[in-house]
């Protein structure tokens, strides 16, 4: 008998969310069979050819050898994240199945999660253009996945060159699982925090959550996110440091986005120049409204105050001593770092420039 999403305490209908974003996805660019061919053969070739350049940019250098990319389309990336979710909150699980004495009631709610789920992640399959795959059951290798219709789409919006676009959006990817290979204990310090967030955020209360799903309804039309409206007190200490990591990666991408320079992307500042443009004009009111809502503004102050910290500490103590970053959950900056670059330059190396470089 197939086992009914919900009954086991299953937050999320996981097969109705995948569904539901295959269903809802953006329409791709057109395209024909043959260049779609190219497009996908050159972006599995360029996730190789990155990572030599990532790794003359930062000094980091995986145990392995570079692998090629995963490319999707947009369902295949939905269906991706999904996985993701459900390797994030299989925590909670085992929670929900002590606390849920309806299985109906649990079925329905399931079902329920797995549309708004499915929905969110339709939305979202048309905006991303890559990520490393870092959420997997321990044990697993992460993946770079690169969303061949997005990046189609976006070079033809900009007017860019294709083959220096996808190579300069191939590098922030590339950095990205350069961080989490090179370094021994990323991956164990990401799921550490998500567990952190979990156990903070009381999902397997359901009063708790109720409360604050009540506060969110009346809180929106003033303002905020839903991500802001639904945190605990406990969740913002932790979010606090989630968002001062994720800056720094995100940041750090962006420094050997530009760092590889013009002698590998010959077309880098037009690239750089329309691309930001296009982020701040992304979208019309609907769109702006959503960002707003799920909180992916704060994304975007997350590629702007990373990139700004790496480069003032990359400037100040160069390279070499910047990636002490790396060293131990320790040396990470704090948000406050993140915004006061100099004051991690200080805790971290106690020195001055001059000092530190010479």
């Amino acid at each position: 008998m197939p086992e009914v999403a919900g009954a086991l305490g299953n937050p999320v209908d996981y097969d109705l969310a995948v569904a539901t974003a295959k269903r809802l996805a953006p329409a791709p660019p057109q395209i024909s069979w043959s260049e779609a061919t190219e497009v996908v053969t050159e972006l599995r070739g360029l996730a190789v050819q990155a990572e030599e350049h990532v790794r003359a940019v930062t000094g980091l250098v995986p145990p392995m050898d570079a692998e090629e990319a995963v490319v999707v389309d947009r369902p295949g990336w939905a269906a991706v994240n999904v996985r993701s979710f459900q390797t994030v909150l299989e925590p909670l699980t085992d929670k929900l199945r002590d606390k849920q004495p309806n299985a109906v009631a649990g079925a329905v709610t399931a079902k329920v999660a797995g549309v708004q789920m499915g929905t969110i992640l339709a939305w979202l399959s048309g905006k991303v253009l890559g990520q490393y795959e870092a959420f997997l059951p321990e044990g697993a290798d992460g993946r770079l996945v690169l969303v061949a219709p997005n990046i189609v789409e976006t070079e033809r919006r900009l007017g860019v060159d294709p083959h220096d676009f996808r190579l300069w959006v191939t590098l922030h990817e590339v950095t990205h699982r350069t961080q989490f290979t090179a370094v021994p204990w990323m991956h164990d310090h990401v799921r550490g925090e998500v567990r952190a967030l979990l156990e903070a955020s009381h999902l397997d209360d359901p009063a708790a959550l109720l409360d604050r799903l009540k506060n969110v309804a009346t809180a929106l039309p003033r303002g905020g996110s839903v991500v802001d409206l639904l945190q605990t007190p406990e969740q913002k200490v932790v979010l606090d440091r989630v968002t001062a990591f994720m800056s720094l990666l995100e940041g750090h991408a962006e420094h050997v986005m530009d760092g590889v320079g013009p002698g590998v992307v010959p077309t880098v500042t037009t690239i750089r120049a329309r691309f930001q443009e296009r982020r701040k004009q992304a979208g019309g009111p609907l769109d702006k409204l959503l960002r707003r809502l799920l909180g992916l503004d704060l994304k975007a102050l997350q590629y702007a105050e990373g990139k700004a910290f790496v480069d003032h500490c990359v400037d100040a103590v160069g390279m070499t001593a910047f990636n002490r970053v790396w060293e131990s959950p320790a040396t990470l900056p704090t948000r406050e770092e993140i915004r006061q670059p100099q004051q991690w330059v200080e805790r971290v190396h106690g020195a001055g420039p001059a000092e530190i470089t010479a």
